[in-house]
């Protein structure tokens, strides 16, 4: 099969950000182990970043989260981020973590707390403006584990009171993603526990607020992909958080678990910008994962290798043709254009790509051979 220029028009638009907390050092609630490439300082996470970007061309973006990555200057932390060729594409604010947040922070029943929350977002937004990031990404612990500790309808309006500064503030052309949880670390209701919570939020706050889409953010069996088309279509799919689970939230390696899923998800994406003109440049792709017990710079390089590879399958589906199936009622015929573009092997429709592109035709086997990593874990 050879490489269309469509098919390489439509890869080299597609980009993925990486988060500078997936270089951090991390665990479980039982322990942290250390393979020697974690970074403590933001600096060094961006260091690791653009190792990323080295080996696989697609991942210019860069995700931080204040205040884990503040610095006294703003301005030479974007220096820095555009020395190493990188740029910086989302904004992440912590509002989970400060003592004052045991019972939440833009939805807290006392308003001195919501008020902390509501500063640091703004905080954020001039960080924005300041590293020329076009997303503020945020994402809310809020919630109550018992029945009567709070109410519902109180703590949503109080989240929408705090969030409405924060979206005036934003500079033209620059976006709010907000994000769902169905649970935890709020384990009888969280306030924002789905995307139609998070969809009526966005509807509320105005036209520069959009849903953000955690693959690891749904209950067993939800059709994620279903979620995908229907914010896709009402214009409010704003980005993706890519990881995989096997039961909840457990941010494993993206395509780790569940491939054809994650194929299902981006073959709606290709979907709507082939029949509905939604540009895939305007929706944040974005890795967020957790390295336990793997290599971090390695974890993310084949993270980003599995989602190049789902897209590429996504852009092979005939779509005529299963038009034309989904008309006629055919199951089966359905089913085998689908597979046919699944199973598919597009290795080598990258690597010739990537060899294009004058990038590595294998960004793992590039990274492992400039590093020199082949531990266990590596």
């Amino acid at each position: 099969m050879a490489l269309q220029p469509s098919f390489a028009d439509a890869l080299s638009r597609f980009t993925v950000a990486i988060p500078s907390w997936g270089f951090s050092p991390m665990g479980t609630r039982f322990g942290t182990f250390l393979l020697g490439d974690e970074a403590s300082d933001v600096y060094r996470r961006i260091d690791c970043a653009a190792q990323v970007q080295a080996a696989t061309g697609i991942t210019p973006g860069l995700a931080l989260h204040f205040p884990w990555d503040r610095t006294d200057d703003l301005r030479a932390l974007g220096r820095y981020i555009r020395d190493r060729g990188m740029r910086a594409e989302a904004i992440n604010p912590n509002t989970f973590q400060d003592q004052a947040y045991r019972l939440g922070s833009v939805a807290h029943p006392d308003a001195g707390v919501r008020r902390q929350a509501q500063e640091h977002m703004l905080w954020c937004v001039e960080a924005q403006k300041t590293l020329e990031a076009p997303y503020l990404s945020l994402w809310f612990a809020d919630g109550t584990n018992y029945p009567g500790q709070g109410d519902f309808r109180r703590r949503h309006e109080a989240l929408l009171e705090s969030l409405a500064p924060v979206h005036a503030a934003l500079a033209p052309g620059h976006t709010m993603l907000v994000e769902y949880k169905p649970f935890e670390p709020a384990f009888y209701h969280t306030d924002v526990a789905d995307w139609g919570t998070a969809l009526l939020i966005c509807q509320r706050l105005g036209d520069q607020a959009k849903v953000i889409v955690d693959l690891g953010h749904h209950f067993q069996g939800q059709n994620v992909e279903f979620t995908v088309a229907l914010l896709q279509h009402a214009g409010r799919l704003g980005g993706f958080h890519f990881n995989n689970r096997k039961y909840a939230d457990d941010d494993l390696m993206t395509g780790s678990i569940d491939p054809y899923g994650l194929f299902l998800i981006m073959r709606e994406l290709v979907k709507g910008e082939r029949l509905f003109g939604q540009r895939l440049e305007t929706v944040s792709y974005c890795l967020d994962q957790s390295a336990n017990v793997e290599a971090k710079i390695p974890a993310m390089i084949l993270s980003v290798v599995n989602v190049q590879e789902a897209f590429a399958k996504a852009l092979l589906v005939d779509e005529k043709d299963l038009e034309a199936a989904e008309h006629k009622g055919d199951v089966i015929a359905a089913q085998e254009i689908l597979r046919d573009a699944f199973l598919t092997d597009v290795r080598p429709l990258l690597a010739e790509f990537r060899r294009s592109r004058g990038l590595p035709e294998d960004p793992l086997a590039h990274y492992r051979s400039q590093s020199g990593r082949t531990a266990v874990g590596a």
